[in-house]
């Protein structure tokens, strides 16, 4: 893991980001009201200078116009015109003659004011006031962009100083914490998390610290109690191992139990002799002599011991040398090796009745109504208290209605099969994983597709994968039965098919059965039954 690069630093840029978009927001909208409180005062001032020209230049204007003084008038026109925001001033005397000052292209322009002039009783004239908004509009341009370049200022002023702030406080440690969880390993587990700098009240940096902290001391306690485990499963495993070559059974009991396992070991070789997935005979013959070859050897030797022992025995005893410490001592080595016998005697019934069962018989297993996705869930529910310890995801997709008559057992072995294939050689060395499983019936046809995305299969097995003692485990346990327990199930007993396709990640298995395969199965028994019987009433008649 590489160390914290600093200027790469998404979070301080997107709180730079925030603080800028809010503080330009907050500017704009009151930029805007302030604006609109100045365009309102504004557009008040001049509808205020309308009304000091009515009540201040109208009567001046009226006794200009009555006297007939044209240049005293025409210098209170300039003086309206020469008032802020009016641009044009006209007069229209009821003898229809104008007097004009200003510029005469705002007449179409929005703001417009009329005055009758009157002197006395008699009107004697109309003024005519333009105005427009181009000052107004000027003026706060003008305002606004000053506004807006000072708040812009004062925005990126206090925006690198929140910033520079939470860096102090807080980002800075942030980068102490992420160098110090990056670099902790078992190695280091001594050394304590400590910020600098910190005030002597805590805050939630603090508590995050000590929360760390704690943590280091309890992986480093469980560290030291996984140690201590291991050290005495080492131990342990050692003690066994002495106690295994140590133990013995009885001679006589011995030799029949290892008669016995020879046969059945003969008639094992001979069944699967036969097998039509027996890829040759020497395979055969090495994958069993592989497998049986530790336990037999650990009885033959055990009971060259034991001779030994009683040999002993006896010629103390016809020497009248025995002691009762010696008879002592020699009934417990008998019984060790009599019990080391037995282990290995039952290790090699085990692989034979593992043989056995390559060869699936039709007659002991009776063929049951079930629902589907019913056993299927119990199934994978019961193989799942071995992977306790492992997070599997396991995902089963059957229809919860789906009901037919089959041999459960064997669907049984099947996916208890996969199960532990994945577990024991899929899943090897991880903790999680996932694996599907789906049951989809066609046309008369239930086919189950079963995925993993483990370690998956090499090319050179895959091409054995169905053949007997084919096993990635020698000598680790795996007989490599397994597999070709399925396959003879499939064919066999539920009259289908199984492939293993290629796949990128994981394994896949496919199996394809006929639904009603078990019902034609009856049926035909339920035929042969009947022809027999007609047979042996012909036979009787005549």
């Amino acid at each position: 893991m590489g160390k914290f690069v600093y200027h790469n630093n998404k979070l301080s840029q997107r709180v730079l980001i925030y603080l800028l978009i809010v503080s330009v927001f907050l500017s704009l909208a009151s930029t805007a009201l302030q604006v609109y409180s100045d365009y309102k005062d504004d557009i008040a001032s001049l509808q205020q200078r309308f009304n000091n020209i009515r009540t201040s230049y109208i009567p001046s204007m009226a006794t200009s116009l009555w006297d007939f003084n044209k240049p005293l008038m025409e210098q209170q026109i300039k003086g309206i015109v020469d008032l802020p925001d009016i641009s044009y001033v006209k007069i229209i005397t009821d003898l229809g003659n104008e007097h004009e000052f200003g510029d005469s292209s705002v007449v179409e322009q929005k703001i417009f004011v009329e005055y009758k002039i009157v002197y006395g009783d008699n009107e004697i004239g109309q003024l005519q006031v333009y105005a427009d908004y181009e000052d107004i509009y000027e003026r706060l341009k003008d305002k606004a962009g000053f506004i807006l370049t000072s708040e812009f200022i004062q925005t990126f002023i206090v925006a690198f100083c929140i910033l520079f702030v939470v860096h102090w406080l807080i980002t800075r440690h942030l980068y102490q914490i992420t160098e110090y969880a990056q670099e902790l390993a078992s190695h280091n587990l001594d050394q304590a998390l400590v910020l600098d700098n910190r005030p002597e009240s805590k805050d939630e940096l603090d508590f995050l610290v000590d929360a760390i902290n704690e943590m280091r001391e309890k992986i480093k306690t469980d560290i030291i109690k996984l140690e201590d485990a291991e050290n005495a499963l080492i131990k342990l495993n050692g003690e066994l191992e002495i106690k295994v070559f140590d133990r013995t059974a009885k001679l006589e009991e011995s030799n029949v139990q290892l008669k016995k396992t020879i046969d059945d070991l003969t008639l094992a070789q001979d069944q699967l002799v036969q097998s039509e997935k027996m890829a040759s005979l020497g395979q055969l013959v090495a994958g069993v002599a592989h497998e049986v070859n530790t336990p037999l050897g650990i009885c033959v030797t055990s009971i060259t011991a034991q001779r030994e022992k009683v040999e002993s025995l006896k010629k103390a005893v016809e020497n009248q040398e025995l002691t009762k410490s010696q008879l002592s001592d020699t009934l417990d080595m008998l019984s060790e090796y009599q019990q080391i016998i037995e282990r290995s005697l039952n290790k090699s019934v085990e692989l034979i009745r593992g043989f056995k069962s390559v060869a699936v018989e039709q007659h002991t297993d009776p063929e049951l109504k079930i629902n589907l996705a019913q056993h299927v869930n119990d199934v994978v529910n019961t193989v799942s208290t071995m992977f306790k310890r492992k997070k599997y995801k396991i995902t089963v997709n059957v229809d919860e209605n789906f009901d037919f008559v089959t041999f459960p057992s064997a669907w049984n072995q099947i996916l208890t099969n996969f199960l532990m294939n994945s577990h024991i050689h899929g899943f090897e060395n991880q903790d999680q994983g996932e694996i599907a499983i789906s049951f989809v019936e066609n046309n008369g046809f239930l086919t189950l597709t079963y995925t993993d995305n483990g370690n998956g299969i090499s090319s050179d097995v895959k091409k054995r994968i169905f053949d007997p003692f084919v096993t990635t485990k020698r000598g680790q346990g795996g007989s490599g039965l397994g597999l070709n327990i399925v396959f003879n199930l499939v064919h066999s007993k539920l009259g289908g098919s199984i492939t293993c396709p290629e796949r990128d990640i994981g394994c896949c298995f496919v199996v394809k059965v006929p639904v009603d395969y078990v019902a034609i199965q009856q049926t035909k028994r339920l035929e042969d039954s009947k022809t027999q019987l007609k047979d042996k009433l012909a036979t009787k008649s005549s």
